[in-house]
């Protein structure tokens, strides 16, 4: 049986035909956040209910990285190489420093609490995106079940006057992020409403005009399941979580084929030594694949 489907000859291009999808590791509750960090040689990622960062090393395989972890989401590396992570716990972004100390980037908004940072990406500028759903307050499963008092938007943080602003109101939980490769477009994915079974789920492609956005448009609806977490390849392919496993859409918005994973993915990022493997976070396990293309990750 093989591990993916083409619904586009080019997509056949893409994957290698000896080398399939491995599990890394699994026992997990729901793994998400996947970054890489090439100058350690290991993969980070988040097994949130357990309130901890998990590390995968090549060779060594699972170790924790911290716990508890204030029930971390997602993560990214700034322009300096730090880890910057999106706290569902304490409804925060936070920055790792060299020293291994934590920095608050981000905790509210307009003087009221933000709902639980989701998603995060850094801009060649330094400003820090990051999205900011209900999902880890809405129960005690990913973090506190606790009062909603923002909408769900995206927020751009200038890190160096601490200056936070909406930048994406439109969506009803806004998820994934990532922007193009010249930065021209921002893809953000809108999984819905917690509890919705009508919720809107698709993503949206945004052009960035300085530090703001224009009103978007429709770029891909993800069936089956929905687009989560995602990451553009060097051709400006996306690259997307799915219901069952990881579909590729093409800078047209038009799906050129999937591979398969045996659980539900919640996100992905490359990494590797040529940005080449592609990292997938699927339900209770870490999977991998050597693709044929490479991310766009920076640093």
């Amino acid at each position: 049986m093989s591990f993916y489907e083409a619904a586009d000859p080019l997509f056949s291009t893409y994957v290698l035909g000896n080398a399939p999808v491995k599990q890394l590791a699994t026992g997990f509750d729901w793994v998400e956040g996947p970054v890489w960090f090439g100058d350690a040689n290991c993969l980070l990622f988040s097994d949130i209910p357990n309130n901890r960062i998990m590390r995968w090393t090549p060779g060594d395989g699972i170790s924790i990285y911290r716990e508890p972890s204030n029930y971390t989401n997602g993560h990214t590396r700034d322009l300096q190489g730090r880890l910057v992570s999106c706290e569902h716990g304490t409804r925060r972004v936070t920055r790792t420093e060299h020293d291994g100390s934590i920095t608050i980037i981000a905790d509210s908004f307009e003087g009221k609490p933000l709902n639980s940072p989701n998603d995060v990406i850094v801009k060649s500028d330094g400003s820090i995106w990051f999205s900011d759903p209900h999902y880890g307050i809405m129960t005690n499963y990913e973090g506190f079940k606790s009062k909603q008092e923002l909408p769900c938007q995206v927020y751009r943080i200038n890190p160096d006057i601490k200056e936070i602003s909406a930048v994406v109101t439109d969506l009803d939980c806004p998820n994934g992020l990532a922007f193009s490769h010249d930065e021209t477009k921002l893809y953000v994915a809108d999984t819905g409403k917690i509890f919705d079974e009508n919720a809107n789920r698709l993503i949206r492609c945004y052009a960035v005009e300085g530090n703001n956005v224009d009103d978007g448009t429709d770029f891909h609806t993800v069936a089956p399941g929905c687009a989560d977490g995602f990451r553009l390849d060097e051709d400006g392919n996306v690259w997307t979580s799915a219901g069952d496993g990881v579909h590729c859409i093409s800078p047209t918005g038009k799906f050129l084929g999937k591979i398969l994973v045996p659980e539900t993915v919640s996100n992905i990022c490359f990494g590797g030594r040529a940005k080449h493997q592609l990292f997938i976070t699927a339900t209770t396990s870490l999977y991998t694949i050597t693709l044929n293309r490479s991310g766009i990750q920076k640093p």
